[in-house]
Order: structure tokens, then C-alpha cells, then sequence
């Protein structure tokens, strides 16, 4: 019997050799594994060194273009998959520190250029590597490159700590840039530590609410151009990017958020490349931010939980998940803390993923819906936060973001601002308004609908209750149209010792500073304009 039980156990641990090591080569193939594991696997490894890159390009109907081991590839091919023949991917080795040999060269540095660096160091010498690559390679220092990525496009950022975005592009692929990281993480940057949200000095506190920026992989191409500037093709990232920034530079918010449809999926074959553009515009000026998604944000190489998961390591980001058992990815909670009383939130903002297209397009047609389950998440999330602002003394107030409108901003009450075209929300109603309501929260705010950028106030028995806004377009790359429609973003100023929120926006072009100014909470009441 015992013998019987040591033949037993012995066959499953071989079979879960077995299986371990087939799921990890195809993963290191077809990356079949989820982000979370993935990048726990010994290529990933924070602590390995680069010792040689190389570029391998290969026919398409030849061959899978990947070196074999030690040789690692980057799981991006430097045509974004647009060349009918050719692939080409940038591979590299690997090692941990204690597995050099002596004296063994590592690579420490790389640049793309048509002529040979000058090497600075005797023993340190530049070698060619094709598509206009040379390497830094030399003995083992504090600072040697630990990582290699791949960007695209003339405009492409990278915002992470410890790395820098090489100049020019490779000479193969479809503007392809190199990104290499220098020196191993120290605990500093290793570990996100999110920024703290809290009223300032003057008791006020500044939101910009960006909308559907709509960027892509590459400089991206406008849609519905206006104003037309004669004489300069318009990109539709630069022209964006350069409109948020200034207003970020006017109007200096204490925080940002963006209501999904920041990276245009269907001109995004490399999401990361759009996702860093954003947030490296925020993160240059020192600007927390929190993201939710709308329903192009997936359509491109990355899906919702992965840029999530890449979100998240960034600096400054306060974006989170949410809880793996309710629907969407983006359900969380933030707190605004009090200037006086340190430990209290003067402010509640609730973040929820409106999901993309219909699940049930037959009987309803259009676009989803907030689930049952995630109200039931609100909710709970409210009741659980109470106890805490019970005990703040001041006028506690609540916003909510999302991406695609509720069915009740149809109703158009009492409008603030441009209503330009249809309200695509979803045509089943889960009446998170009325939740919305319950709870106090006195203003929820949207994207989605470009040339709509109105609010409008939801009555109960004649009484003000909540305001349904919308931000407006920001990005070139999304639609514009309806009457020469000029982009624009949204702010809303918490003024925490009067208990009121006020909203206005700023435009693109023609910006005459505030533009229809309103309170829409006042004493901690909903105010009718």
C-alpha cells in the first residue's frame, strides 16, 4: 500500500513537471498565461542583467523569427504585423549577476544611430548590431541595462522611473524605438507608492476631467478637424497632447481623471505606446491621475485588465482594478482628505466601469450597462466609508465617474452647456441614478458622446438631486464633427469649507478661460442653477 502511494505521488509530480514546463513554453510563445503570472516567470526577473541584443528578422511564412534559448524575445514585432512578408523582433539575453563568468561583458548602454559612438571608457567599445543599433558592452558596474522595451512612433514617452527612451528610430519596422532601463530597481522605485489626495491650504481642491483623448500608436490621424489650421497636416496626438497640456499648465488640478477611451484600440496595434503618452503628460507636471475605461480603450493590443495592470505600476497613478468578483475592471474608491483634520475625507469620488457594447444586442441594442452587482458593490462601499465621515465636522461631498452616459441623460433637464448629438446610452436601465441619489452623491460625470458637453439636473418631486454632466472630446484622434465642434475638457473646484463643487470648461481653440460656470452643490445641497 505505501509503495503504491510513493509510485502515485512520484507520477504527479513528474506530470506536474510535465505540465509546468509545456504551459511555460507556450507561454513564452503565445503568451497563454495571464499578466500576473506571466511576469513572474525567470525572464521577467528584476534582478537580471542584459548581456547581449540582437534584432531577428524572418519571413512570416518561414519561420516563427525566434532565437533559441538563451535568447529571449521581446513579444513585439517591430512591423506592428502591418508587413505582409517580414517579421522582426528584437531579442536579448538574460543573466542574473551570479551567473556571469568572469569578466564576462554586459551590455551597458545601446543607441541608434548611422555612425559608431565614441567609446568614453578604455575596455568599453560600441558594436554594431544592424538597424542602425550599437551597444555599450564592457565589465559589470552599478549601472548596466537591466531591461529592454519597444515603443512606437515619432511621439512615443516612456514615464516609468529608471527608464529612458532612446532617440531616433530603428532603422526596420514601422518606427520602432527602444526603451532600455539602467541600473537595478533600488526599493524606492521598485515599489508604486500612490500620491495622497488632500485639500489644500486655501480649502480647495481642482478636478480636470479628461474625455476620450482617443490616442494612438503613432502620431494618429485626425478626425473632424476644427479649427483647420492652413498649411500644417494635423496629428492628431501632438495637437491633442499640446491642448490638455496647456490647460494643465493654466489651470494647475490637484488631480485628473480620465473617463475612458484614452487609447483609440482600432489605431492602437501597440497600446502601451498611447498609454504612456497620457500619462507621461501628466506625470511631467507632477499630477496625480485615476483612469476608468471606455469601450475602444480594449480594441487595441491590450486588454482592460492588462492596461490596468500596467497602469498601476506607473508613477503618480492612483488607478485600481477593483474587486475580482464584481463585473468591469476600474470599480474603486477614492478619498479627498480634509486640510484640518487629517485623518477625516472631505470628499468621496466613486469610479465605475461602464463596460463597452450590448451584451444582448437583439433585444437591446447599443452599448452595456453598470450591473446589478456593482451597484450592490456601491453600495456597500458607501455604508462601509460612513463611520469615517460621520466623524469628519465639515460638509462631506461625493462625485461618481464613468464612462458611458446613464439612461437618465436623456431627460435633459434644465441644461447647462451644448447638447450637439444623440445620448448613446445603454437601452436597459439598472437605475444606479437612483443609487446615486440614496447615497448623497451630487454630481456623476461622463465621456463617450464627443460634442456633448452639458450637465443636466435630475429632479425628485420638484427637487434638485443630482447633475448629470459630460466632459466633451478632448482628443483629435475621435470624432468631432456636429457643426464645427471645438475640443474641450472639463473642471470641477471642491471649495470643502462651503461644502460646494463648482464646474466649467476649457476649450482648444478661441478658449475664452471659463466657459459656462455653474455650482451644482452648494451647502452640500444639489443647487438648481
Amino acid at each position: 500500500m505505501a509503495r503504491r502511494i510513493v509510485r502515485t505521488a512520484g507520477q504527479l509530480a513528474i506530470l506536474s513537471l510535465l505540465a509546468f514546463v509545456l504551459v511555460a513554453l507556450l507561454d513564452s510563445r503565445y503568451r497563454v498565461l495571464p499578466n500576473s503570472i506571466h511576469n513572474r516567470l525567470p525572464q521577467h526577473h528584476d534582478q537580471q542583467i542584459i548581456t547581449d541584443i540582437e534584432i531577428a528578422s524572418c519571413l512570416k511564412l518561414l519561420s516563427g523569427c525566434k532565437k533559441e534559448a538563451p535568447w529571449y524575445r521581446i513579444e513585439k514585432d517591430l512591423y506592428l504585423e502591418e508587413h505582409w512578408i517580414h517579421h522582426a523582433f528584437v531579442h536579448v539575453v538574460r543573466k542574473h549577476e551570479k551567473e556571469l563568468l568572469d569578466g564576462e561583458p554586459v551590455v551597458l548602454d545601446i543607441k541608434i544611430s548611422r555612425t559608431q559612438p565614441e567609446s568614453e571608457k578604455e575596455g568599453e567599445e560600441w558594436e554594431r548590431k544592424g538597424a542602425g543599433m550599437w551597444v555599450l558592452k564592457g565589465k559589470l558596474r552599478h549601472n548596466v541595462v537591466t531591461a529592454v522595451d519597444v515603443l512606437f512612433g515619432p511621439d512615443a514617452e516612456d514615464p516609468r522611473l529608471d527608464w529612458k527612451l532612446k532617440e531616433n528610430s530603428l532603422r526596420i519596422g514601422k518606427e520602432a524605438r527602444l526603451s532600455v532601463r539602467i541600473g537595478t530597481p533600488d526599493s524606492a522605485s521598485e515599489t508604486h507608492k500612490k500620491p495622497k489626495l488632500r485639500i489644500g491650504k486655501t480649502g480647495k481642491f481642482k478636478i480636470i476631467q479628461i474625455a476620450d483623448l482617443h490616442l494612438s500608436t503613432g502620431v494618429g490621424e485626425c478626425r473632424d478637424e476644427w479649427p483647420v489650421i492652413k498649411g500644417m497636416k494635423c496629428e492628431a496626438d501632438p495637437r491633442t497632447l499640446d491642448f490638455v497640456s496647456r490647460i494643465l499648465d493654466d489651470e494647475k488640478p490637484d488631480l485628473a481623471v480620465l473617463t475612458g477611451d484614452q487609447v483609440n484600440g482600432e489605431t492602437s496595434p501597440d497600446s502601451q505606446t498611447p498609454l504612456f503618452k497620457m500619462a507621461d503628460m501628466l506625470i511631467k507636471r507632477g499630477i496625480p491621475y485615476a483612469t476608468i475605461y471606455g469601450n475602444h480603450d480594449d480594441e487595441g493590443s491590450l486588454k482592460r485588465q492588462e492596461l490596468m495592470s500596467l497602469t498601476e505600476t506607473l508613477p503618480l497613478s492612483l488607478s485600481e482594478p477593483g474587486p475580482e468578483t464584481v463585473p468591469g475592471v476600474g470599480n474603486y474608491v477614492l478619498q479627498i482628505m480634509s486640510h484640518k483634520a487629517a485623518n477625516h475625507p472631505a470628499a468621496t469620488l466613486y469610479f465605475l466601469d461602464t463596460h463597452s457594447y450590448s451584451p444582448d444586442e437583439k433585444k437591446y441594442p447599443g452599448y452595456n450597462w453598470i450591473k446589478p452587482e456593482q451597484i450592490a458593490w456601491f453600495q456597500e462601499e458607501h455604508e462601509h466609508l460612513k463611520s469615517g465621515i460621520k466623524e469628519y465636522s465639515g460638509i462631506h461631498l461625493q462625485m461618481a465617474f464613468i464612462h458611458i452616459p446613464l439612461p437618465e441623460y436623456l431627460h435633459r433637464n434644465m441644461i447647462v452647456g451644448e447638447w450637439r448629438e444623440g445620448v448613446t446610452a445603454p437601452r436597459y436601465n439598472t437605475n444606479f441614478s437612483k443609487a446615486l441619489i440614496d447615497a448623497g452623491v451630487g454630481v456623476v460625470t461622463c465621456g463617450h458622446d464627443h460634442a456633448n458637453d452639458y450637465c443636466s439636473l435630475e429632479k425628485q418631486n420638484e427637487q434638485p438631486q443630482l447633475w448629470m454632466c459630460y466632459g466633451g472630446g478632448a482628443g483629435f484622434g475621435g470624432y468631432g464633427g456636429y457643426n464645427h465642434y471645438v475640443r474641450r475638457v472639463r473642471l470641477f473646484e471642491i471649495d470643502a469649507p462651503a461644502g460646494r463643487i463648482s464646474t466649467w470648461k476649457r476649450r482648444e481653440s478661441d478658449d475664452i478661460g471659463k466657459l459656462d460656470e455653474q455650482v451644482i452643490v452648494d451647502g452640500g445641497n444639489v443647487k438648481e442653477t
